[in-house]
């Protein structure tokens, strides 16, 4: 009888303890319930692994703060979790959760940023951008670039169209800064490909006009074209005479109809009262449209007007320009 009770009292311990083991093993790989169907956390540096467990409840994870505290502390990771935005959806356990801090997978927002949008464009989509922080607002495009270390670089034209995440808490700055290096890359690599008669002499020229042809292009079909007028015309010193140039020129005293007395009217913009490339950028060129300006297609063509289904048709002399323009002005 003393020997089966001295058994029972060995194993009796290893039962619990796999019991213990097996409750816990379930736990850590169950779903845990979440207030509101989901809970974001945002880990600051330095953050204590006790106080992230406290976050996540607080946050809306359904458990014990202390099993996750203990948890972070038993895996070994505890010191290995990274500060950042991080969101727990349906599904999430708390082995995922630990993995997830781990690995540093913060949650992600996304702001898209489009072809051809001025500067002014890109600033207020990235005012109404989710989970950014506007730290730019109270800025002067002169200041966000002396922000940006590049101080007495114009700003327009300086940032690249595109689809950028972010995680969330993260700024605008941040984001600006990721732009505009991805801009410097895009011109760099489309200057080195420039074609050996283009008429430009510095890449900074090149972002000029790409951006006049991004302006300028109603169909992908017609940029190579667009763009060739465009040095066709500066090759033989011809006024690039392009309305979004003075529509630029106009800012925000541009009502949306563009008058006779407006092209007449002379500003640093006015491409029909002066000749050459105007002084900046005026929007933001995408890739294409940087390519098109250092490669244009190979034509003589001098003139083109919009067909009115954002197409153009392309002439070399100023007779046929005028013919074309008389039959799409009936035509609308």
């Amino acid at each position: 009888m003393a020997m089966k009770r001295w058994h029972v009292a060995l194993w009796l311990p290893v039962v619990l303890l796999c019991a213990v083991a097996a409750s816990a093993w379930q736990w850590l790989h169950q779903p845990l319930t979440l207030k509101g169907g989901s809970a974001e956390v945002a880990i600051e540096f330095g953050t204590t692994p006790r106080d992230i467990a406290q976050a996540w409840v607080t946050a809306g994870v359904q458990t014990s703060p202390r099993w996750l505290y203990e948890w972070f502390r038993w895996s070994g990771q505890a010191r290995q979790i990274r500060a950042g935005s991080y969101e727990a959806q349906r599904g999430a356990t708390p082995a995922s959760l630990l993995a997830m801090m781990v690995r540093g997978d913060e949650a992600q927002a996304v702001v898209r940023l489009i072809d051809g949008w001025t500067l002014r464009q890109f600033r207020a989509e990235l005012a109404r951008a989710e989970f950014l922080q506007a730290t730019t607002a109270g800025l002067s495009d002169a200041a966000l670039m002396a922000a940006l270390g590049e101080p007495g670089t114009p700003a327009e034209g300086r940032f690249y169209p595109d689809t950028y995440s972010y995680s969330k808490g993260s700024t605008d700055l941040a984001v600006l800064k990721r732009a505009r290096h991805a801009m410097q890359r895009q011109l760099q690599q489309a200057w080195a490909q420039r074609a050996a008669d283009v008429p430009l002499r510095t890449a900074d020229e090149a972002l000029i006009l790409a951006s006049l042809v991004e302006k300028e292009t109603g169909q992908a079909a017609d940029r190579g074209k667009v763009a060739a007028v465009l040095a066709n015309r500066l090759r033989i010193g011809m006024p690039l005479q392009t309305d979004p140039t003075v529509i630029y020129g106009l800012g925000e005293a541009f009502d949306g109809n563009l008058r006779r007395h407006h092209l007449q009217t002379d500003t640093p913009f006015n491409t029909y009262t002066r000749t050459g490339l105007p002084p900046t950028p005026i929007a933001m060129p995408g890739k294409a449209a940087l390519l098109a300006a250092v490669r244009p297609a190979a034509t003589r063509d001098l003139y083109f007007v919009a067909r009115g289904d954002g197409s153009s048709e392309f002439n070399e002399s100023l007779a046929a320009h005028n013919r074309a323009v008389r039959q799409y002005q009936r035509a609308r």
